[in-house]
């Protein structure tokens, strides 16, 4: 099994130790609402969102050669900051090595996940770089706390 069919794997029954174990040390992510992480962030990214989930549930389709992967996603879950239900199809492009990932890009349509997610806000604001910037500066400094309380 490749590397990033365990890691969707994991991330089906909410086992982020595992999915943080695949990344390589300089591995790097990106997506819309974490824009530039690290490797040490991407690893708490998902350790702060899925221990915070609920009722998460994940379900995906793996494309994955020696040296890339190209997933496409459905995470369905209550978003935490409002209550309101989220179903956010995310597009995934990994690079892969050593049997870890090096580079995670997911994109996502930050509008429509705005929309669910904020409610009315994200109906009328959410193409807005105003609140995507907004989005992005909570969801750093939360991950920034995660982080400092952590062992």
């Amino acid at each position: 099994m490749g590397v990033a069919q365990r890691f969707y794997d994991a991330f089906a029954v909410g086992d982020w130790g595992t999915m943080a174990r695949l990344y390589a040390p300089q591995a790097t992510f990106s997506d819309p609402v974490f824009p530039r992480l690290t490797a040490d962030q991407t690893r708490a990214m998902w350790g702060m969102l899925l221990s915070r989930a609920v009722d998460m549930e994940c379900s995906s389709s793996v494309e994955e050669t020696n040296d890339r992967a190209r997933v496409i996603w459905v995470a369905r879950y209550t978003f935490s900051g409002t209550g309101r239900p989220v179903v956010n199809r995310v597009y995934t492009e990994m690079e892969l090595g050593a049997g870890m990932i090096l580079r995670q890009v997911d994109r996502f349509s930050f509008w429509r996940w705005s929309r669910q997610a904020l409610g009315p806000i994200g109906w009328t604001l959410g193409w807005s770089p105003f609140l995507r910037a907004g989005v992005r500066r909570q969801a750093a400094e939360n991950l920034a706390k995660y982080m400092q309380r952590r062992p």
